[in-house]
């Protein structure tokens, strides 16, 4: 759409200099700001420093698939999809990996309800995944490793571990010693008693400390299994993601994301394999996005209280959950409502609308000054300023998001003046300022859709939604001309309020009578 913007101006590449600022098709500043991001690690804002100028090197743990997939997955997904996004939007070449777990206690307990194989059920549930992320208009990252696949790697750095004494074997399995790696707990700032104190107690003998967690399950009947030096088995949950982030982003690497859930003890649990294993730091920089709550309840499958991607995107545009998730910072906990989620879906409708108006605006020759405002001038030139500001803290969209609708209040405000839309040059000037606007929020992964299209779906589930046809909608505006040729005006009025209180407004015109949906107003 930022294409069409610009090309229905048909000086394209001009250039307006007025009260010595100048409007162009180029970026206006470059921030000397440096990103900042905060590192659950240090639990401080940091400059973010790559380990290579110019080049990132990100891994986020993915799902494990053994169901369909709720808002909390997809809360984490659409945040490091939008930290991948800006991360290249300010230049940076990004290497982004997100793995599937195919092999887990979850998967095969699945097989076994389902009578189906747990490679069935891997591959069922990727493939749902899957969609749910194109729905939520997720990029896929050009890395997404499966377990079942680097299978050869994880049976060798169990075996590193075990000969450098952080591991033991026993009767099949393989466990990780916890007490013999120094600084453990240093993520989650837990010390070892605390962990001990709040640990589960286990039926299993071979464990020498309670603390200690699994590298490899011996194989039980039934069970899928990979040979190894320990006899046939599968790897514990843990060493998945130390081996796939190592194994495609080198021994150290720039950031690891996920939930805040993760923290402990998986993410733990991975710097201590990791940094056992190949003597060097795992990561520089940890991000945790934080929890969704449902009514100000932890969102969790045992309590019932959740949804699906699919149930929300139902219900609501794709991006409207995407707005929903940015009006808080990514590591703040946001509250699921139906009417936070109606919220965000007015607020979308309100720049697409905007946008489809603009987009049918005709600028004819767009010549120069005339027609120029200096606060869209001004706009224009600060939108991507803001934007980067807001970002490069700690990827802050609900500040970011908060300048997009001080941006929609200007635009606005011209769109609604006629006098300045019949200045030469006014409308134009519009449709450049709204290309800035599509530009910046397509890298948070708004505004995707063209806005005339856009508005003709919301249009259509609007009057499923209200119980109202199209053509009930004409016969009734057809009545309504009748009455009034008539000069029946009660009857004509009866029926322009009685399509009101079914969410639809009429409009009387030169040419006619024109209806809308009042919602879309």
């Amino acid at each position: 759409m930022t294409s069409f913007l610009m090309d229905s101006v048909h000086c394209p590449l001009f250039t307006v200099h007025y009260l010595g600022l100048t409007l162009g098709a180029s970026p206006g500043y470059i921030v000397p700001m440096p990103l900042r991001v905060y590192n659950t690690l240090s639990q401080e804002k940091e400059e973010f420093q790559p380990l290579e100028p110019g080049r990132v090197r990100m891994y986020v743990c993915g799902p494990t698939v053994y169901d369909e997939s709720h808002v909390g997955h997809a809360r984490s997904a659409v945040v490091f999809d939008v930290i991948y996004r800006y991360l290249r939007f300010r230049g940076f070449e990004v290497t982004y990996v997100r793995n599937y777990t195919d092999v887990d206690d979850k998967i095969i307990a699945r097989a076994n309800q389902d009578g189906k194989s747990a490679r069935e059920i891997a591959e069922y549930y990727i493939a749902d995944y899957d969609r749910d992320m194109e729905t939520l208009g997720v990029e896929r990252p050009p890395i997404t490793p499966r377990v079942t696949e680097t299978m050869p790697d994880i049976v060798r750095v169990v075996e590193t571990l075990v000969e450098k004494g952080f591991a033991y074997a026993a009767d099949g399995d393989v466990f990780y010693s916890v007490r013999k790696f120094p600084g453990y707990g240093r993520l989650s700032k837990r010390s070892l008693d605390e962990m001990e104190a709040g640990a589960r107690v286990e039926i299993n003998e071979a464990k020498q400390d309670p603390l200690d967690f699994a590298l490899w399950k011996a194989s039980k009947p039934g069970e899928p299994s990979w040979e190894s030096p320990w006899g046939p088995g599968r790897p514990g949950w843990h060493i998945e993601c130390s081996v796939m982030s190592s194994k495609f982003l080198g021994k150290t690497f720039d950031i690891h994301g996920g939930g805040r859930d993760l923290i402990f003890p998986h993410h733990e649990n991975e710097i201590a394999q990791s940094e056992a294993a190949f003597g060097q730091t795992m990561c520089r920089y940890w991000l945790h996005n934080g929890f969704v709550n449902i009514n100000k309840e932890k969102m969790s499958k045992s309590l019932g209280n959740f949804f699906t991607i699919k149930q929300v995107t139902r219900r609501v545009h794709p991006e409207a959950l995407r707005l929903f998730f940015f009006s808080a910072h990514y590591r703040s906990p946001v509250d699921f409502t139906e009417p936070a989620m109606a919220d965000a879906q007015d607020n979308l409708d309100r720049f697409y609308l905007t946008l489809a108006k603009i987009q049918s605006l005709d600028t004819g020759i767009f010549a120069g000054e005339p027609g120029v405002s200096a606060e869209l001038v001004n706009l224009k030139l600060v939108m991507e300023d803001d934007f980067i500001q807001a970002m490069d803290d700690d990827f802050n969209t609900a500040l970011a998001i908060a300048h997009f609708y001080e941006a929609l209040r200007i635009i606005n405000s011209h769109l609604n003046d006629q006098a300045f839309l019949k200045k030469p040059g006014g409308a134009g000037q519009l449709k450049i300022v709204a290309g800035e606007l599509v530009r910046l929020g397509r890298v948070l992964g708004l505004f995707q859709q063209d806005p005339a299209a856009y508005c003709q779906e919301r249009q259509d589930r609007c009057l499923v939604e209200l119980g109202i046809s199209t053509a009930e909608i004409e016969q009734k505006i057809a009545e309504r001309a009748s009455a009034r040729k008539r000069r029946d005006f009660a009857t004509a009025d009866g029926i322009r309020k009685e399509l009101w209180d079914r969410g639809i407004a009429l409009e009387d015109g030169p040419e006619g009578t024109t209806w809308r949906v009042q919602k879309l107003s």
